[in-house]
């Protein structure tokens, strides 16, 4: 039999993936940690010790299964820091007659490797990850010849491909979506649960980094790393969610606290998106435990978290592959600031950005709404160029790998792809902020004021930024009360607004 070489990304660690049903001493898997791969943004350092320890973690179990495994860390001597020269040598030195790889999620990578097995002059063939609910090309051809894709009707085609929730092909209830009832904000009588935490030391790695002078960014506690990053792992953070934060995930998912960076949140995106868990066994775990439990948990707590994974995961990949690689330079808006130093080390007056910040700093992670509607909705009021908002959300999170990172930041977040994503850009003044969270309070700046000394900046800025762009959103029909509130104002009081929001764009890094 001739012997295969298979390749397995850091992001693929898919246990159930066929190719490990059976064993031969004729395939070889292959998984490396590069420099290139810590390097293309500048990470969060939990991310990066993340990826390496489920990377470590996969390829032991899948050797103590009788796998061939053959794993580069990224201190190695024989390690090239390069997947081409590693797989060349490997295919060399091993007599490797054929060359597979799983499908990458991002665009650089998918190109990277199609052109390394051109190269090549024996067979090679690219698998499905067999992780995803939608192939690449799925979402084009559901909306073709559409100029916008509508979330909701793509949600309601997976909901019915995958019969979830429904009944005589109609959703449970009759009702599709309970949006509207997810935003609540945080009710401190209702106790958080405390989640189960995996402590392990992780200096090796650390000083891995350092020694080789890879760049992060972040806090981490060497001697107490906590994220989940095996299937166990994963599994019981899910067990723990459904059974203790799905009673209250859908009403407070949008709520933001300055003590509790996860209130109900479910804590699973990094196993997801590095393929630890399936989508599927997710959402019929939560749907599963729902189902008993009836009495207890309604079904907007569900349908919220269901609509998360099956809708909008499943449909930011797809908007990805259809329009990668032009996506990743639109600039619907022509921003063109530099991201504020305070994003890189969260000393700023503004609370709640500074709450958020290091928030992310300390955890890489934030929940989607202080992701939306803290640091991105700051990044579009004070016009940041794209390609920097881009970029920190790619390094900071633990869970950003770029299919699913810059559709929620260059599409939802920013606008910038002028409304293939959202049909309007998501920006608030300080009353969201105020309605959604606790971090007005004792701030430095005064939410109510608008021009004062201390007034927040958000709300000249949000005047000021539908003011500059009224070119390309004044006949938006969903900002359209904006509109009407602007020119309803006193030309003074307009003027001051505007002068105010000037003060603060020109001193964006002393706010």
């Amino acid at each position: 039999m001739s012997k295969t070489l298979r390749l397995i990304l850091g992001d693929q660690l898919n246990a159930q993936h066929s190719w490990f049903e059976s064993k031969s001493n004729n395939t070889l898997y292959v998984m490396m940690e590069i420099l290139p791969e810590t390097n293309y943004v500048k990470h969060h350092i939990q991310k990066v010790v993340a990826f390496f320890l489920a990377m470590r973690s996969f390829s032991e179990n899948r050797r103590e299964e009788g796998h061939q495994i053959k794993y580069f860390q990224l201190d190695d001597e024989d390690n090239q820091q390069c997947f081409g020269r590693n797989l060349s040598a490997l295919i060399q030195s091993e007599k490797i007659e054929r060359f597979e790889y799983l499908l990458p999620d991002e665009y650089r990578l998918d190109k990277q490797l199609r052109e390394f097995s051109k190269s090549l002059s024996i067979p090679s063939e690219a698998i499905d990850t067999e992780h995803f609910l939608t192939k690449r090309t799925e979402l084009t051809n559901f909306f073709k010849g559409k100029k916008t894709y509508l979330l909701e009707s793509f949600y309601r085609d997976m909901r019915r491909q995958y019969d979830i929730m429904m009944e005589d092909n109609e959703p449970l209830t009759g009702k599709w979506n309970y949006d509207a009832e997810n935003r609540n904000k945080y009710d401190p009588k209702v106790p958080i649960p405390s989640p189960p935490l995996f402590e392990r030391e992780v200096t090796d790695i650390v000083q891995a980094l350092d020694k080789l002078k890879v760049k992060t960014i972040g806090r981490i506690q060497a001697k107490k790393f906590t994220w989940a990053v095996t299937r166990e792992e994963a599994l019981k953070t899910l067990d723990f969610f459904v059974e203790k934060c799905l009673v209250h995930f859908g009403t407070f998912q949008d709520s933001m606290h300055k003590d509790e960076p996860f209130l109900f949140h479910s804590r699973l995106s990094f196993a997801l998106n590095a393929k630890i868990l399936h989508p599927l066994e997710v959402v019929r775990k939560a749907i599963s435990h729902w189902q008993a439990h009836q009495d207890k948990i309604d079904i907007a707590q569900v349908e919220g978290f269901v609509r998360q994974i099956i809708g909008w995961r499943e449909y930011m990949r797809g908007v990805y592959w259809a329009k990668m690689p032009e996506y990743a330079t639109k600039n619907y808006f022509g921003h063109t600031q530099k991201l504020p130093e305070f994003y890189w080390t969260g000393e700023t007056k503004m609370n709640c950005l500074s709450q958020a910040i290091n928030q992310s700093l300390d955890n890489a992670y934030a929940h989607h709404i202080q992701r939306l509607m803290i640091t991105g909705n700051f990044a579009l009021l004070a016009g940041i160029d794209p390609d920097e908002v881009d970029a920190w959300y790619l390094g900071i999170y633990i869970d950003a790998i770029e299919w699913v990172e810059i559709t929620n930041t260059r599409g939802m977040s920013q606008f910038a792809d002028g409304g293939i994503v959202g049909t309007k850009p998501y920006t608030s003044s300080a009353n969201y902020i105020d309605k959604m969270s606790n971090y007005c309070k004792n701030c430095f700046y005064d939410k109510k004021e608008k021009t004062t000394e201390n007034a927040c900046p958000f709300n000249s800025l949000y005047w000021n930024f539908y003011d500059r762009h009224r070119d390309k959103l004044s006949k938006n029909a969903r900002i359209g009360m904006a509109y009407r509130n602007l020119d309803r104002m006193k030309p003074d009081d307009k003027a001051n607004l505007l002068e105010k929001a000037k003060q603060y764009l020109e001193n964006l890094d002393k706010l």
